[in-house]
């Protein structure tokens, strides 16, 4: 896998966009290759909150009879976001959350399985509003950068409505960062 590059121009600015392998394998690779970036883009899965991690599906007998605790997605993806929003080369740079797949996420809130299977501490209702919000919590207390930016949206990728205006904002986001970097904001 790797980092994959691709570039594209949006409103007659050029655009470098890294794509980093996620699995845990890949991590170390890249993580360090990126110590002036202006803005971290982290995407996780909302509606991943009860699945397995399948690099863990390998090792589920190993585990099972070691005792050990079952990572699920949701978790390792705080997990990879709490180490992400922490590394000393994104001390500086603001973080764009995209909580993805707000929309299966919905189907499955309280109809086909509970927050609680990833989150036993959550006592809230299995309503969507109300496990968004604490699952968007659960990231922004990950950071433990004082004054970093973070900024949250929920998501669906195949709302093409929605994607441009959450397009529109990042570019802001982007494009203030840059601007307060150079003392002009």
């Amino acid at each position: 896998m790797g980092v994959i590059e691709v570039q594209f121009e949006i409103k007659k600015k050029i655009w470098r966009v890294f794509d980093v392998g996620g699995q845990r394998s890949q991590r170390k690779k890249w993580i360090h290759i990126f110590d002036d970036v202006r803005s971290v883009i982290f995407v996780s899965a909302m509606s991943e909150y009860d699945q397995v991690l399948i690099e863990d599906n390998a090792t589920n007998r190993m585990r099972e009879s070691l005792q050990l605790f079952e990572q699920n997605r949701m978790r390792e993806s705080l997990q990879l976001f709490e180490q992400v929003c922490n590394n000393k080369y994104f001390v500086d740079t603001g973080i764009i959350l995209f909580l993805n797949k707000r929309d299966l996420f919905a189907e499955k809130i309280g109809k086909t399985s509970s927050l609680r299977v990833a989150f036993p501490e959550y006592t809230g209702p299995d309503t969507y509003d109300s496990c968004a919000k604490f699952i968007e919590r659960k990231f922004f207390l990950a950071n433990h950068v004082p004054n970093k930016s973070i900024y949250s949206h929920q998501t669906c990728a195949t709302d093409t409505q929605q994607v441009q205006f959450v397009l529109d904002s990042v570019l802001d986001t982007i494009l203030s960062a840059k601007l307060k970097g150079c003392g002009l904001y």
